[in-house]
């Protein structure tokens, strides 16, 4: 599989698991919505800056983002390791933004409770058929 492949393989995916690093430096996983965006090794997501997940972000960067299609034969997967950035600059935040977020976010794209995280991709894993194949990226 050639980078253009995973990254089109997972345009496709509806959900994505997300890890980050809790302060005792354990792994955290947590499932969110598909990608808001993918542009390069870089992949944006949308979410609450309260969330304890923005904050272990800002406390270590590491992070991993795992993408995965069960069929009934088949399973392919793809982890992708990097790291996290915490976006709060109104020009990320109107750029990611949707007409239906407003649902989870009442003050609307200005609202202090919604940010952006970008993850910068470095290295990836796919897996498919019994076989893994790493990337640099």
């Amino acid at each position: 599989m050639k980078k253009e492949q995973i990254y089109e393989f997972i345009s496709k995916q509806k959900t994505a698991f997300l890890a980050s690093v809790n302060e005792e430096g354990y792994p955290v996983l947590r499932a969110m919505l598909a990608p808001r965006k993918i542009c390069g090794n870089e992949i944006y997501f949308s979410t609450n800056t309260s969330s304890k997940k923005v904050e272990q972000y800002r406390q270590n960067e590491k992070a991993c983002v795992y993408f995965y299609k069960r069929g009934k034969i088949r399973y392919q997967g793809v982890a992708i390791t990097g790291e996290m950035q915490v976006c709060t600059d109104q020009a990320t935040k109107d750029e990611i933004w949707r007409t239906g977020d407003r649902l989870f976010y009442k003050k609307g794209v200005t609202d202090p409770d919604y940010c952006v995280l970008k993850f910068t991709g470095k290295h990836a894993e796919y897996y498919c058929d019994f076989k893994i194949e790493t990337f640099e990226l």
